[in-house]
């Protein structure tokens, strides 16, 4: 039987409006969230680039943990070393890995000029 038109929304169809005003919200709030780990993440990366160029124990753990970030599979990272950072880079280093995890913009070297070859300097032996 069909129903006469009358310009109102049944109460059966509001919740596809609802559905999609809920998803709409949740990807304004994930793209929010994105952007708020790009903000803090980049940042903390350019610091971090800066770190790894000096010769002190913790560059060397700041420049391996982003070769990780970089390719694992070639640069293998003990986690636990991060325990020896101090708070400022550790904490940095955790804005980056969820820079990495989260953005999935591009991948972590493509943040920082010439950061192909930057990685592959401290891949061939560290520090400027």
């Amino acid at each position: 039987m069909n129903t006469p038109t009358t310009g109102k929304i049944r109460p059966e169809s509001t919740k596809v409006p609802d559905a999609l005003s809920a998803f709409l919200d949740e990807i304004t709030a994930l793209d929010a969230e994105r952007q708020a780990v790009i903000d803090a993440g980049i940042p903390a990366l350019l610091r971090l680039a800066k770190i790894a160029e000096r010769d002190t124990g913790q560059a060397e753990t700041v420049r391996r943990f982003l070769l990780g970030l970089y390719n694992g599979y070639r640069f293998p990272f003990n986690l636990v070393t991060l325990r020896g950072l101090d708070k400022a880079l550790f904490d940095d280093c955790m804005a980056v890995l969820t820079l990495d995890a989260r953005a999935t913009t591009q991948e972590i070297h493509l943040y920082i000029a010439n950061g192909g070859e930057l990685f592959e300097r401290w891949a061939l032996g560290g520090a400027a």
